[in-house]
C-alpha cells in the first residue's frame, strides 16, 4: 500500500460532474504540479480550492479541488477529490496525466480495502459500503447504514473480550495455580458465561437470517387451488396486470414472477399454477413446478376461497405448508363466506382491493422488520457473516456440553479459543488476503 491510487468515483456515464479519487503517500506531491492556482502543500485540510488541472501550458478543465490530508481520510491516507465536469473525454485525460505522473489505477474496491487494512473500519463495515451502494430498498439502505455504522460489530467485539478474559483466566489457573488473587474459573462459571453468550447469539443469528432474506429479496411464492384469486392478488400486490385473471380454472399453467418493494421490503413474488388433480400434461407440469417451489420458498401466501367450503386441496397445502413462514388469505370475501377455516387467516377482496395493506403489515411483522431496524440489535445480512456465526455457536455449545459433561478444563478451553476466532473472522480480526481479494474484487471501481 505505498503505492498512490486513482479512480472515478462516480457513475461511468456523461453528467454535469465527475470525481476523480486519489490516495496514497504522494497524493499532494503528484496533484501539486497539475494545479496552477494554489500551493496544495499548504492549504488547510478538509477545504475546496477552485483552480484549473494544466498540463503542459495546456488547461484540461476547471475544477475544484477537496484536499484531505492524513489519518482524517476514509482511506486514513492523504486523499484528494477532483470536481471536474462530466465529460468522458475529461475524466479520462485527468486519469492519463495522474497516471503519467506516479499513480496507478485502483483496483475495485482498494480504496475501502485500505480502510480497512488501515484500521479505519472492520470487515463487517466494508461489507457495509458495499450493501450501502446497491441497496434497493429502504430497509436496506436501514441495514446497510447501521453495518457501516458499526452497529453490527458492536456486539461481537464485546463477546470476544468476554471469551478473551475467560480464556486468560483459564490459562492463568492451569500456569500458576500458586497465584490467590486470581479468580478461581469453575465449571459453574464457564457454563454461566457460555450459557448467556449463546442467548445473544442465538438471538442474533435468527433476526440475521431474517435480515438476510430481507436485503436479498423475500421469495415470496402465491400457492393455492384453481380459482381463488392467486393471480388477482398478484396483480394487487404489484399494481399491474402482470398475471391472466379469469373465471375458468387453470388458466395459470405456468410460474409467473414479479418484484416489489412494499413498505421499504423487496418481494420476488412468484404466482404458481393451482394445486389440483389434473389429467392435461402441461397443466400437470405447472401443479408439479408449483409444490416443489414450496421448499425453496422464504415465505407462503396461501389463497382459500371464502365461497367455498375446504377442499382436499386446500387441506392438503394447509398440512404441506404448516412448517413454513406462511400468511393464509382468505380472498373473496365480498361473496357470500361459505367457509368454515377461521385459523390465523387475512380476509381479503382481491378483486376490490380490500385487505392487500393488511397482507403487507402481516409480512413486515412476520420478518420482524421492525425489530431489526429500529432496535439496537446486531444483524448479519450475508452468507459469510451468517455461516460464521453459525460456526461460533457450534463451538461454544461444543463448550457447554463439555462443561456439563465436566470435562477436563484444558479441552473446554479449546472450543471457547475456536468461538473467539471464529467471531473475530466475521469483523476481520483475522483474514487472509485471499478472502480480502474476493471480497473487494466485487467492489466497484473508484469505492
Amino acid at each position: 500500500m505505498n503505492d498512490t491510487i486513482v479512480a472515478v468515483s462516480t457513475a461511468q456515464a456523461q453528467g454535469a460532474i465527475s470525481i476523480i479519487r486519489i490516495s496514497g503517500d504522494d497524493t499532494i506531491n503528484i496533484v501539486n504540479p497539475l494545479f496552477k492556482e494554489k500551493d496544495l502543500t499548504k492549504v488547510k485540510s478538509h477545504t475546496i480550492n477552485y483552480g484549473h488541472i494544466v498540463y503542459k501550458n495546456e488547461i484540461i478543465d476547471e475544477v475544484l479541488l477537496s484536499i484531505m490530508k492524513s489519518p482524517k481520510t476514509y482511506t486514513k491516507e492523504d486523499v484528494i477529490e477532483i470536481n471536474t465536469h462530466g465529460s468522458a473525454a475529461v475524466v479520462n485525460k485527468i486519469i492519463e496525466i495522474l497516471l503519467i505522473s506516479g499513480c496507478r489505477l485502483a483496483e475495485p474496491g482498494e480504496f475501502t480495502k485500505r480502510a480497512f487494512l488501515n484500521g479505519r473500519i472492520d470487515l463487517t463495515q466494508s461489507e457495509g459500503v458495499m450493501d450501502l451502494i446497491k441497496s434497493e430498498s429502504e430497509v436496506e439502505r436501514k441495514m446497510a447504514v447501521n453495518e457501516l455504522s458499526g452497529r453490527t460489530s458492536t456486539l461481537i467485539t464485546m463477546l470476544r473480550e468476554k471469551l478473551v478474559n475467560l480464556i486468560s483466566n483459564i490459562e492463568v489457573n492451569i500456569d500458576y495455580p500458586e497465584y490467590e488473587d486470581i479468580e478461581i474459573v469453575t465449571i459453574e462459571k464457564i457454563k454461566k458465561e457460555v450459557r448467556d453468550m449463546l442467548k445473544d447469539l442465538r438471538k442474533t443469528l435468527k433476526l440475521s437470517e431474517d435480515g438476510r432474506v430481507i436485503k436479498e429479496g423475500i421469495k415470496t411464492v402465491i400457492l393455492g387451488k384453481p380459482n381463488v384469486g392467486k393471480s388477482s392478488i398478484l396483480n394487487a400486490l404489484l399494481e399491474e396486470e402482470k398475471a391472466i385473471v379469469t373465471n375458468i380454472k387453470g388458466t395459470t399453467r405456468d410460474i409467473v414472477e414479479g418484484s416489489i418493494i412494499i413498505g421499504g421490503i423487496k418481494l420476488n413474488l412468484i404466482d404458481t399454477a393451482g394445486v389440483r388433480e389434473s389429467n392435461d400434461v402441461i397443466e400437470k407440469i405447472g401443479i408439479e413446478k408449483s409444490l416443489s417451489l414450496i421448499d425453496e420458498a422464504e415465505l407462503i401466501l396461501l389463497v382459500l376461497d371464502a365461497s367455498e367450503e375446504l377442499s382436499k386441496e386446500d387441506k392438503f397445502l394447509l398440512e404441506k405448508t404448516k412448517d413454513k413462514k406462511r400468511i393464509i388469505i382468505m380472498n373473496k370475501k365480498d361473496l357470500k363466506n361459505k367457509n368454515s377455516y377461521y385459523n390465523n387467516i387475512l380476509k381479503v377482496s382481491a378483486k376490490n382491493g380490500e385487505g392487500i395493506e393488511e397482507i403487507k403489515d402481516s409480512i413486515k411483522t412476520l420478518f420482524k422488520v421492525e425489530e431489526i431496524l429500529n432496535k439496537n440489535v446486531s444483524v448479519f445480512t450475508n452468507v459469510r457473516q451468517i455461516a460464521l456465526l453459525k460456526s461460533a455457536i457450534e463451538s461454544l455449545e461444543a463448550a457447554e456440553k463439555a462443561a456439563y459433561e465436566k470435562k477436563e478444563i484444558d479441552m473446554i478451553e479449546i472450543d471457547l479459543k475456536l468461538a473467539w476466532e471464529r467471531l473475530g473472522d466475521i469483523i476481520g480480526a483475522n483474514y487472509n488476503e485471499e478472502l480480502l481479494d474476493n471480497l473487494f474484487s466485487r467492489f466497484c471501481l473508484g469505492k
